[in-house]
């Protein structure tokens, strides 16, 4: 089962599935996170793998007590369609 991998040494979430990586970019600025990138791909496209990856994002902001800025238009329209998310926004 995918989950999701905070590589701090690249500064983004990383989201496997069937061999493939779909990741968040992220720019840390104290207790908030910018999103300026969300890329899945080629053979992950279509699949909603970058909605799974948004998903575990937030759950892991929630956790850490994190808020979220979406830079990317992905992530901004993830978040649109997710109003139920948007406690994590900041």
């Amino acid at each position: 089962m995918p989950e999701l991998k905070d590589n701090a040494a690249a500064r983004r979430f990383e989201w496997t599935e069937n061999g493939a990586t779909a990741f968040a970019s992220y720019r840390r600025d104290g207790a908030r996170l910018a999103i300026p990138h969300v890329e899945a791909p080629p053979s992950l496209r279509g699949t909603g793998a970058a909605g799974r990856l948004m998903e575990a994002v937030v759950a892991e902001a929630r956790k850490n007590g994190i808020k979220l800025v979406p830079i990317c238009s992905y992530a901004q329209a993830w978040f649109r369609r997710h109003p139920e998310a948007s406690d994590v926004l900041g």
